[in-house]
């Protein structure tokens, strides 16, 4: 049972502890989700109500300021997420207004906020950092989403934790919502930060540290359900045919449904440039309703550059992958690893794609500069590759592999009549009727890029035929353009540079096109 124990208090005091605690998830406060319940079996408290945290001496209270005087009333229960920040409230002896609601448990307090000692309205500027530590809490389990506050601009989602004040009073307030490791790695470095006895070099780097640790919101690995339909739903609508990995990913769908936890293995998508193996990822993410990242691993030609380098440099910096979780400001992440088969090291050092086996096993990942072991348990990896014959066997194994075969003709001519053309025409403002391209006109594209893989080419026809539409109805004031063949080839500047009759005269091109667009007018 957490009691408070402040600093001034006195050691020969008896100490009565007035309230439990419970356990929540819930994201936002409430009256029916309170963070704290008040003792109102003599008094039926305001909705809003001024005081403090009683400095416990006695026992655990708040303090209500009132025309009559000051009244205590004894705390019952607190969200276990919020004990520590209670504590830190009292502690301070720092004034607040509460928002609640007297319930038949008692008095539900679901809003805390600063206020200045003179009772005014405007909130005091450490409203803020309070702000903050609520909105962290309540995104946070024990072991964090953001709560508007609907009544006042104040807010902490744009604070960063940065200075040592900052950092020391986050640690003081978040309590049992950080990992036990990185609570105890946090404490010694915030010693470092603090000491006279060590370089200014080491201080900023142990201050740089715990402003980036901090700032992450570490969650836990439990996921909540994934409604399958609505993933299908979303497949569907992106992705055309890949049955087999429309199916894998409604199985993780269902497996997280079953056990609120990430697979054990990522996944590994096999095929050729253009095949949409980005797409899919994304996908997945968006499903998932996690935040994303992104390693291109056909860039990173040191492992150093993926593990962060030592403090002993005055240069040192945390590596990719630390960075990634900075940016994603939450441990719960989908990392997409492109090109994993381009890894390799060019100056003698480890290959860069081995240092992802631990991130990859789910069993924490080390930072050189952090000099933390930081939990990946929520990180879910999809890798993609062109060849999976160049990536090695045990980073091969962490993966469930799926191959991704080139579309077919008439799969690439659906892609592009279902898919691909309507998206650019909803992009750009134009309406399907506005811009069609005859099936002779499709065939030309497609015998142009017969040699290619993928859809990317094909994607680039539609921006190009869709833009010069969008020219001709807003210049020429046309009500439709309909691309033929010959349209194809003379309006597509993809196309018409090595399509085999780019050597057509230009005196008939000149006609042509001239004839068309009265034709369409």
């Amino acid at each position: 049972m957490p009691v408070f124990d402040f600093k001034n208090a006195s050691k020969e005091s008896s100490f009565e502890c007035t309230y439990t605690t419970f356990s929540s998830d819930n994201k936002t406060a409430s009256p029916e989700h309170p963070i704290f319940v008040l003792d109102n079996s003599e008094h039926n408290w305001a909705a809003e109500t001024i005081g403090m945290f009683a400095n416990p001496y006695k026992k655990t209270a708040f303090e209500f300021q009132t025309d009559d005087g000051n009244i205590l009333s004894n705390i019952i229960k607190v969200d276990a997420r919020f004990t520590s920040l209670i504590k830190w409230l009292g502690e301070n002896r720092i004034k607040v207004k509460l928002s609640g609601k007297n319930v038949e448990d008692g008095y539900a307090v679901y809003r805390i906020r600063e206020i200045a000692f003179n009772n005014s309205q405007k909130l005091s500027s450490e409203d803020g950092f309070l702000q903050y530590m609520i909105e962290r809490l309540l995104d946070s389990s024990i072991v964090a989403q953001d709560i508007p506050d609907d009544e006042l601009d104040e807010s902490g989602d744009s604070m960063k934790l940065t200075s040592i004040t900052s950092i020391s009073d986050f640690l003081n307030c978040a309590g049992i919502t950080l990992p036990d490791n990185i609570r105890l790695w946090a404490r010694r470095n915030l010693a470092v930060a603090r000491s006279s006895e060590v370089t200014p070099e080491e201080k900023r780097h142990a201050q740089r540290a715990l402003s980036i640790m901090l700032n992450i919101q570490w969650k836990s690995n439990y996921f909540e359900s994934i409604d399958p339909v609505e993933a299908r739903r979303i497949l569907d609508e992106e992705l055309f045919g890949m049955e087999s990995v429309k199916q894998r990913i409604i199985e993780t769908v269902i497996q997280i449904n079953r056990t609120h936890t990430l697979p054990s293995y990522g996944i590994l998508l096999v095929g050729p440039a253009g095949t949409g193996k980005s797409q899919i990822a994304y996908l997945v993410a968006k499903i998932l309703k996690m935040p994303w990242t992104t390693l291109d691993m056909s860039s990173i030609n040191d492992a150093e550059q993926l593990t962060g380098s030592s403090r002993i440099y005055s240069n040192a910096k945390p590596g990719i992958i630390m960075e990634a979780f900075n940016n994603a400001g939450e441990s719960n992440l989908v990392f997409i690893i492109n090109e994993l088969d381009k890894a390799t090291s060019s100056n003698g050092n480890a290959n860069p794609a081995d240092v992802l086996l631990t991130l990859l096993d789910n069993l924490g990942f080390t930072d050189n500069y952090m000099e933390c072991l930081i939990p990946t348990s929520g990180v879910y990896p999809i890798a993609t590759a062109n060849y999976k014959e160049q990536i090695s066997a045990p980073l091969l194994s962490r993966f469930a592999v799926i191959d991704i075969p080139d579309y077919s003709r008439e799969e690439k001519k659906t892609i592009f009549k279902q898919f691909s053309l309507p998206k650019v025409l909803k992009k750009i403002g134009l309406h399907e009727n506005e811009c069609t391209i005859l099936d002779e006109g499709l065939d030309v594209v497609l015998d142009i890029f017969k040699d290619t893989t993928g859809i990317r080419d094909l994607e680039q026809a539609a921006e190009h035929l869709a833009a010069h539409a969008l020219y001709l109805i807003e210049v020429d004031h046309v009500k439709e353009v309909v691309y033929n063949a010959d349209m194809v080839i003379l309006y597509t500047p993809l196309i018409n540079c090595c399509y085999e009759m780019r050597d057509i005269d230009i005196n008939y091109a000149t006609h042509f096109i001239i004839s068309t667009i009265n034709y369409n007018q």
